[in-house]
């Protein structure tokens, strides 16, 4: 699969439902940030692994609490809490956090592994919430260009 650019950022499905691949159980995809960029910030009902290969940041996660009534009511914590990375490093992100990821080098790319539960978008849970894209998301439909890298 080619690279992508989304309001995640810039992304490489390796795993997904439109794959004609024997796994059926997870979504996974490769991620690159740009020195000293951020992915988008968001949340979705799965949890996520996140399997740094290279380059260091941090995390940023906002727990969510749920009210339940006749919809759902969602309240998102006013303080994040930060979670430093760097390669070798596995990050979890808990099922509803809000989340964001960012690279703390402001002269080499970060690049990780993610891997979602596919069960949630099987029973029709496959709720994404963007709450702020990846500055070089372009929604128009021109994304920003990519410097070539060495992948």
């Amino acid at each position: 699969m080619p690279w992508e650019d989304s309001p995640q950022g810039s992304l490489k499905h390796m795993v997904n439902g439109d794959m004609n691949v024997r796994v059926n159980s997870i979504d996974a995809y490769m991620q690159e940030l740009a020195p000293g960029s951020r992915s988008g910030k968001h949340r979705h009902m799965a949890d996520e692994a996140l399997y740094v290969l290279e380059g260091q940041g941090y995390d940023l996660h906002w727990d969510v609490d749920v009210a339940l009534g006749t919809t759902y009511e969602w309240k998102v914590a006013e303080k994040p809490s930060k979670w430093e990375w760097e390669a070798g490093d596995l990050v979890w992100i808990p099922p509803n956090t809000v989340h964001q990821h960012f690279n703390a080098s402001a002269t080499a790319p970060a690049r990780f592994i993610s891997a979602q539960n596919r069960a949630f978008k099987f029973l029709g849970y496959d709720d994404v919430e963007q709450l702020e894209n990846a500055p070089e998301w372009k929604p128009s439909g021109g994304a920003a260009p990519r410097p070539p890298t060495d992948r």
